[in-house]
């Protein structure tokens, strides 16, 4: 099995290539492998008689970067079982270089990186960045906005051609104004360095086809990122921090019962209208309630925001083995089966079977739950029959206990059916306003 040796082209031009790199490549006897032959120096070593065999063919055999870059690897690692290899790539080897990573965890093979140059430094230069500020280096045909760090300077590297400088500026409008001034810089370094600042909307129409295109974001101000969840964090532990809202800091758990609950009437009153805009703002005030309460937390120094959200995502993953796990489901009812098995058994252990049934909720919500459980665990309660006789035949003494009855059968029989009780009976309540309000 033969080496294969790996070395950067730099950024840009020849003055970019150390003198030992230059050597090694005029002085190779053999074909240089290049991942493309997009690269300024390539034109001037072949013309001091290097010979370059590029991987350009491959990327129109492939619809994805992921599969050209594999095939690049798995060519190269098949000519290295018949003799040495040296492999060429732009820039540094080990810069934005995704076949050299596939290269080194191939264990098969021997792969030495003999140097080159990264562009980075006269990117920081063009742009007139100091990178003890913060940046964040980012490869812009493997992105989701997930992996974008706005509280840092960006550069995004491989932005190749329109299509990508396209994605990319899709992806940068989901946080950033459409005007947003972005930088982009062609060949950093090199004397066809081109350097140009436009807004965020025209960037793929700026963008030329180019192996050495890179875009600059500068930081952006925390005023244009008030939708992001670490704003709204800031802005509730501000007003709780010295110097905040007097009313927030002395706001408790149980001060704040009653506003989680007139929060939630005002969010289903907002659904029940349909209204968006309603809506967007009634969740607003509910997520308040869950920061103010997280943010309460972490002052007593109990627990914070990251807790709660770390409980959520381990309970909605341990609940739905069917999308995280390899458990097999073959309709809704499914789900629920086991969703409630698997919730059973998180609470065996520390409840009884009825302490699943939340305290504080209003009537109508206990008694849906008790109905649950009680199919549950296949205890058959009282049906609506039953207790409208009872009822009817009830004395004033027991006229109320009975009338209750009454009510968890219906809700009972509501429950079976699908159907919500408190929802059913909030709908027949408008009907009445709407046809006798007037």
């Amino acid at each position: 099995m033969g080496k294969i040796q790996i070395c950067g082209l730099g950024g840009g031009d020849l003055d970019q290539l150390s003198v030992g790199l230059y050597r090694t490549l005029t002085n190779y006897q053999a074909t240089v492998y290049t991942r493309t032959d997009d690269h300024p120096v390539i034109e001037t070593l072949k013309n001091d008689g290097v010979q370059f065999e590029s991987f350009d063919h491959v990327y129109t055999a492939h619809d994805n970067f992921q599969d050209v870059y594999r095939s690049i690897k798995d060519t190269l690692v098949t000519l290295a079982t018949k003799r040495d290899i040296l492999y060429a790539v732009p820039g540094h080897p080990m810069l934005a270089e995704k076949t050299v990573q596939l290269l080194l965890a191939d264990d098969t093979v021997d792969v030495e990186i003999i140097g080159g140059q990264s562009y980075l430094d006269d990117l920081f230069r063009a742009v007139k960045l100091d990178p003890i500020e913060g940046f964040t280096f980012l490869d812009a045909t493997d992105l989701t906005r997930r992996d974008i760090n706005y509280h840092q300077h960006l550069v995004f590297c491989q932005v190749y051609d329109q299509m990508i400088a396209s994605e990319l500026k899709l992806t940068l409008m989901e946080d950033l104004p459409d005007d947003y001034p972005v930088t982009i810089v062609e060949a950093a370094g090199a004397a066809s360095e081109r350097i140009e600042t436009v807004p965020l909307y025209d960037l793929d129409r700026a963008v030329t086809l180019s192996n050495l295109t890179s875009v600059y974001v500068k930081r952006p101000e925390d005023t244009l990122l008030s939708h992001r969840f670490d704003y709204i964090r800031d802005v509730i532990y501000r007003l709780r921090a010295p110097g905040g809202c007097p009313w927030d800091q002395k706001q408790t758990h149980e001060s704040l019962r009653h506003h989680l609950i007139e929060e939630a009437y005002e969010l289903i009153d907002a659904i029940n209208e349909a209204d968006d805009d309603g809506i967007i703002e009634e969740l607003g005030d509910v997520l308040l309630q869950v920061l103010l309460h997280s943010q309460i937390g972490e002052d007593n120094g109990y627990f914070s925001v990251d807790d709660v959200i770390r409980t959520l995502s381990e309970k909605m993953i341990r609940r739905h083995p069917h999308v995280f796990g390899d458990v097999m489901v073959s309709s809704e009812a499914d789900v629920i089966e086991n969703w409630q098995a698997i919730k059973a058994k998180e609470k065996t252990d520390r409840q009884l079977v009825f302490d699943r049934v939340p305290k504080s909720a209003s009537s109508i919500v206990k008694a849906e739950a008790i109905s649950k459980i009680l199919a549950e665990i296949d205890v058959s309660p009282i049906t609506v029959d039953q207790a409208l006789v009872a009822y009817r035949d009830s004395d004033a003494a027991t006229k109320e206990h009975k009338l209750g009855a009454l009510l968890f059968a219906l809700i009972d029989e509501a429950r079976y059916d699908k159907v919500k009780s408190d929802v059913a009976l909030e709908s027949y309540n408008q009907a009445i306003l709407k046809k006798y309000g007037n």
